[in-house]
């Protein structure tokens, strides 16, 4: 089974828009480049909207089947382990095998002593196709490496054998991600990290690591862009080189996590994947999320005070309901409005505000990352959130395919 070039991971909290977000991918293919959708989504989001794999499965299903898709599409079970799985098995056909919280978890002394044994050959200035300089790799930095990856490394190598097993031959794309820490890879790590997977033989179609920067959620990269743009084209060249050298596959690519919104990495990204014909897959979730609000206030009267209840439920809930995200959002509460004053907002106040307009008076990322960890209290509204996706589901899927189409995709592909 294999991952199409260019990829995007389309989340959605409550499996009510995939042919909204499918609709994107149509526009995208008509004007001249095909992306494979992927729905994507994590144990923690089901377990909050109390939701199932097969759900996701079937919202994926019905949208190909309603819109006559006749490319490949996917379902992610997004940053999996072994301990949740299982509940996956049987639905999903992509793997986001998540090991960041296994890198620095120290490995045992034998382990390490033969990874650095199996390793000499590239102590010395390692030459990578493209770099500027070689990298310099000694005996110190085959131990430093084993010391904080080797254990994820092994862990991945289990889930992905675990899920292989279980498939019974079927085949699926496994991802394997490292995002979720405080320090990005350097290019000197991702190319022992894919050689690690490749001694294990796990054939990793794309791969996430850290990136230099914040990915705060829904909101625009914040960090140093001339970094970004020479870390990534870094990045790009060891896995161009590690897949010939590794025998990896050869649509391996680069997976951006919390890619959604990202508005001033795409045009980098766009024109990098352009520069070395390589490929690239984009996750995102919340922004659907996000737009489902936008087109539920952009209605007025009703669907303007479910919007306004959630957002009040979620204020009176910040400190809940932002700890589980803590190390993906800033939010300076101080900038956030009291529910008082939102109550007053007319339906324009209210999407403004929300809506990733950059450079809108009116935008406000404080309160856009707050609904963006706040779906929990819509699905604790039950049917009278649900009715009201049914009910609006004409201008919130409008909602949701311009938001893929025209801020995401068409940026990153210059369209």
């Amino acid at each position: 089974m294999k991952l199409g070039k260019y990829s995007y991971g389309i989340g959605d909290r409550f499996n009510h828009q995939g042919k909204a977000q499918l609709n994107a991918m149509i526009k995208a293919r008509k004007a001249g480049v095909e992306i494979i959708p992927v729905w994507n989504k994590s144990n923690r989001e089901h377990m909050i909207v109390k939701s199932t794999p097969q759900q996701t499965r079937q919202e994926a299903d019905e949208a190909v089947a309603s819109l006559k898709w006749d490319l490949p599409y996917f379902v992610d079970a997004d940053h999996i382990n072994l301990v949740n799985v299982d509940k996956f098995i049987g639905y999903c056909d992509f793997y986001t095998i998540d090991v960041a919280d296994y890198i620095g978890k120290e490995a045992v002394e034998e382990d390490i002593e033969e990874y650095v044994e199996g390793n000499r050959k590239f102590i010395g200035k390692l030459k990578i196709p493209g770099l500027d300089e070689p990298l310099n790799v000694d005996e110190d930095d085959l131990t430093s490496f084993a010391l904080k990856f080797l254990t994820a490394i092994e862990e991945a190598g289990k889930i992905y054998r675990y899920i292989a097993k279980k498939t019974a031959g079927k085949g699926f794309v496994p991802e394997v991600s490292m995002d979720e820490v405080m320090q990005p890879q350097t290019p000197t790590e991702l190319f022992f990290i894919l050689e690690a997977l490749a001694a294990r033989k796990i054939p990793v179609q794309t791969i996430a690591p850290k990136f230099t920067g914040r990915f705060n959620k829904g909101v625009d990269y914040k960090g140093d862009l001339v970094k970004f743009r020479k870390e990534f084209e870094q990045d790009l060249q060891v896995i161009s080189y590690a897949v010939k050298l590794f025998s990896l596959p050869d649509n391996l690519k680069l997976s951006v996590h919390s890619g959604s919104d990202k508005f001033a990495l795409y045009p980098i990204i766009g024109e990098l994947i352009h520069k070395y014909g390589m490929g690239i897959h984009v996750k995102t979730a919340g922004t659907t999320w996000l737009e489902e609000i936008n087109g539920l206030a952009s209605t007025g009267n009703e669907g303007l005070e479910i919007a306004k209840l959630i957002y009040r439920n979620a204020y009176n809930r910040k400190e809940e309901l932002c700890k589980p995200y803590a190390s993906v959002i800033e939010i300076d509460e101080s900038d956030l409005p009291d529910p008082t004053v939102t109550d007053k907002w007319d339906k324009d106040k209210f999407v403004n505000t929300l809506r990733h307009i950059k450079g809108h008076p009116d935008y406000n990322p404080n309160f856009r990352q707050l609904l963006h960890v706040g779906y929990k209290v819509a699905s604790e509204l039950g049917d009278k959130y649900y009715e009201a996706l049914r009910k609006f589901s004409d201008p919130i899927g409008r909602n949701v395919s311009e938001n893929i189409f025209e801020r995401h995709i068409k940026p990153l592909f210059a369209l």
